[in-house]
């Protein structure tokens, strides 16, 4: 009983990410034509590939803050998927 206990423990450090604000950004038609059309190609949404460029960013940027464990083992799964 008490080895569930501490894996459970475990498992919440790397819980997925709490996805319930949004973010509205303001692009050229054009460019968000061209990005869906790229997301698609890979299998991707448009949320999933903006999701992860934000992570990459905070992590590339965030120099000299502490980052939570569950930000690092997102960005530790790559989204890298594509069409067979």
């Amino acid at each position: 009983m008490i080895i569930i206990l501490l894996r459970v423990a475990v498992d919440r450090k790397f819980a997925m990410e709490n996805k319930t604000s949004q973010l509205t950004v303001l692009i050229d038609p054009r460019k968000k034509r061209m990005f869906l059309e790229l997301c698609a190609a890979q299998d991707l949404n448009a949320s999933q590939v903006v999701r992860q460029l934000i992570r990459e960013y905070i992590i590339e940027h965030s120099t000299g803050r502490e980052l939570p464990e569950w930000l690092l083992h997102a960005a530790d799964k790559k989204i890298t998927r594509t069409r067979s």
